[in-house]
């Protein structure tokens, strides 16, 4: 079990996953006025969304790549700098072209962090730490609205709220510059050797078990956006729920997660993460069923609670034991694949959940996230046989 890591290099990381939340939170409150100053049709946002989705998903599956040559300093305060720039760029864009291409720009440096993050907190950080790192990502995503609601509340541009985000990352930016050196060794920050990663890189795009990890982190996240993305619209057309109070429900899925990253990363540190881990997949396909027994709303928002909480520490621990999946010669280049996969599908797994739903009925969602929950657990178990033959 790693040691407590070094308090300075733990409150940086936090504060970079806040960083990766902001910008989502900006851009929903904000786009309104910027299509307006713009004089773009609501549907334009999609550009910016694209572009930005493909920036992420490049750098995040490079950036696992180039770790061993960079270091792990220099990536994050690079591309920490990248998104202080495209978010400036956000700030002083005249049209949405510019807006485009800061959208590629930021996603660049968005998954790069993101990928950089992950592949240093999986060799130094315990359980509990990697929860709350991910817990801190939903704050970034929460604080973003209230950013942008109150500069434009205070009666300044939408462009404010981007050049207060983009003077964070650039300390941030600064910060990751000034500590390069104390980043370089993750061995000695959690008390063992650093890992081996000196392998030729395609002797990690052989492995099965490189694979496998990334369809899991795919059908991860399109069960988690995808159900707080239809949830609001099953309470409504499905069970009958008010606007209003639907909104609350879906509010409380996606706070529910929040809380059980916090509450379940003390749990996995105490009891192991391979425990919390096989429990909060169980927990998943129980909240699945829940939302797809035909019922009353208060049995589909249970539902969506468990799924919340269940899947809170999924994502953190499925990285902080992907070196017991893959080898840790293999594990940094492994998690940059795995947090691509999961961003395409995070994109791609709710889209397919919404053509399904528009083929069918709302009540699809249900049954789709059951199946999704079984697919996980039985991805999770080959993986899980597949390293214990290693091991053997």
């Amino acid at each position: 079990m790693p040691t407590s890591p070094r308090a300075s290099l733990l409150l940086l990381a936090y504060l970079a996953f806040v960083s990766l939340g902001l910008p989502d939170g900006l851009l929903g409150v904000g786009w309104p006025a910027m299509r307006a100053d713009f004089g773009v049709p609501t549907e334009a946002v999609g550009v910016a969304l694209t572009a930005g989705t493909a920036g992420y998903l490049t750098s995040s599956l490079l950036a696992g790549f180039s770790i061993a040559r960079l270091g792990v300093g220099r990536l994050l305060a690079g591309s920490t700098l990248l998104a202080s720039l495209a978010l400036t760029g956000y700030a002083l864009a005249p049209g949405l072209a510019v807006v485009v291409c800061c959208a590629l720009v930021l996603g660049f440096g968005s998954g790069a962090v993101d990928s950089g993050l992950n592949a240093y907190a999986a060799g130094a950080f315990g359980p509990r730490h990697m929860n709350w790192l991910h817990a801190f990502f939903g704050l970034g995503v929460a604080l973003g609205p209230l950013i942008m609601t109150g500069a434009i509340s205070a009666g300044l541009s939408w462009r404010w709220g981007y050049g207060l985000v983009a003077a964070g990352q650039l300390a941030l930016a600064v910060a990751f510059a000034l500590t390069v050196r104390a980043w370089r060794d993750r061995g000695a920050v959690a008390g063992r050797p650093t890992r081996p990663v000196s392998v030729p890189v395609r002797q990690t795009l052989r492995l099965p078990a490189v694979w496998l990890g990334a369809l899991g982190f795919g059908v991860y996240a399109a069960i988690e956006i995808g159900a707080g993305l239809w949830a609001f619209l099953l309470l409504t057309e499905g069970r009958g729920l008010g606007a209003t109070a639907a909104g609350i429900c879906v509010s409380g899925y996606w706070a529910s997660l929040f809380v059980g990253r916090v509450v379940q990363g003390v749990i996995a540190e105490r009891f192991g993460s391979g425990r919390v881990l096989w429990g909060s997949l169980a927990g998943l396909a129980v909240g699945a069923v829940l939302v797809a027994v035909p019922g009353p709303a208060w049995l589909a928002v249970a539902g969506l609670a468990v799924i919340g909480f269940a899947a809170a520490p999924v994502f953190p621990l499925l990285t902080l034991t992907t070196a017991d999946r893959v080898g840790g010669a293999h594990a940094d280049r492994a998690i940059g694949v795995q947090i691509a996969v999961a961003g395409l599908c995070g994109a791609l797994g709710p889209a397919a959940i919404g053509v399904l739903v528009g083929r069918t009925s709302v009540e699809a969602l249900g049954p789709a996230l059951v199946v999704l929950a079984v697919a996980l657990i039985a991805l999770q178990l080959a993986a899980t046989r597949r390293a214990a033959r290693l091991a053997a």
